[in-house]
């Protein structure tokens, strides 16, 4: 089975009311996690490269090890461009290989973002075999490699503008802000209450109202939302306990995530968590073995934990499970 870009299969989770998990990957023994847990779920994955992998990895790199993941578990996967800045960079990975891409120009004007869209989406729909586009409107706050927005300067979504967007661009999803955010910090504590017997920060609650609202104005038409790691406070634990110092780190509540998933959102990105549960493993890997230098030592114990939490994400969270 080849790549495939997400147009069916987001189809087909709308239907369904489950939302497809797009894994952020930057090595080897990440996409093997993602990829071995989604086999084993049998649930469709998206796999995606940002701007970070792609100058850490290379995109070469990067799309032959999906290839190869591809050819091993012969599951639907979509390669995906994460936050491409300009009509080049998209550009690049439609003619690499790349089966999806998305156009970040969420931090532009309304009229500057339609018009960077359309020219991508113009690009990637003439492509053969077709490249799917995914656009973005609203701000997320928050910190994801090149991706930087101060709390405070987000903006949600206006579901005013969804219809006249998405109608000129000609996009395939559109990523909406309800209060996802970026990187394992997504919440400043002020804007969060804490649990008495635990500690830990709660955040506020999405808003579910803005996503009714833009499904209403776009049914049946597939959404996003970006900045979805839940922050596993296990894994926080994990490392903090074997020499890391992650201070209120939250993210966002999986009920939430499973309830977004059940309406319009066809696609839930999770980059942070992965990180979380890979650096968890190995720090717990050096501690208990101090004698160890073997990369395939530390790291195999990394990807076991990455795999374990991709599976909980399909069967718990995305509900993607047995969907092929």
């Amino acid at each position: 089975m080849p790549l495939v870009n997400s147009k069916e299969l987001f189809e087909k989770a709308y239907k369904e009311g489950y939302a497809i998990g797009a894994f952020n990957c930057n090595n080897m023994e990440i996409v093997q996690a993602i990829t071995e847990a989604a086999k084993e779920c049998n649930s469709p994955v998206i796999l995606q490269v940002s701007a970070g992998a792609r100058k850490y990895a290379k995109p070469v790199y990067l799309k032959k090890m999906v290839e190869a993941a591809v050819e091993d578990t012969g599951l639907p996967i979509v390669l995906h461009l994460d936050h491409g800045a300009d009509f080049e960079i998209c550009k690049d990975c439609i003619d690499g290989g790349f089966t999806s891409v998305m156009i970040d120009c969420s931090s532009k004007p309304f009229e500057e973002n339609i018009a960077i869209t359309r020219k991508v989406v113009e690009y990637a729909h003439a492509h053969k075999p077709y490249v799917t586009v995914e656009a973005e409107l609203g701000t997320l706050a928050g910190i994801e490699d090149e991706v930087k927005v101060e709390h405070g300067a987000e903006s949600y979504t206006n579901p005013d503008q969804v219809e006249e967007f998405v109608k000129r661009t000609g996009v395939d999803s559109l990523a909406i802000a309800i209060g996802t955010s970026h990187g394992a910090y997504k919440f400043r504590p002020e804007q969060c209450t804490r649990d008495p017997k635990t500690g830990v920060l709660l955040p506020p609650p999405l808003r579910f109202d803005i996503l009714e609202e833009v499904s209403k104005r776009l049914p049946g038409f597939p959404i996003v939302l970006h900045g979805s790691s839940s922050v596993n406070q296990e894994y926080v634990k994990i490392i903090n306990e074997h020499g890391g110092a992650l201070k209120d780190a939250v993210g966002v509540p999986e009920d939430q995530l499973r309830q977004a998933a059940r309406m319009a959102v066809c696609k839930i990105n999770i980059d942070s968590d992965l990180r979380l549960a890979m650096t968890a493993g190995i720090r717990e890997h050096f501690e208990a073995h101090p004698d160890h230098f073997d990369p395939r030592q530390y790291i195999g114990d990394g990807r076991a934990y990455v795999k374990q939490l991709v599976k909980h994400k399909i069967t718990d969270v995305l509900g993607s499970n047995d969907k092929i």
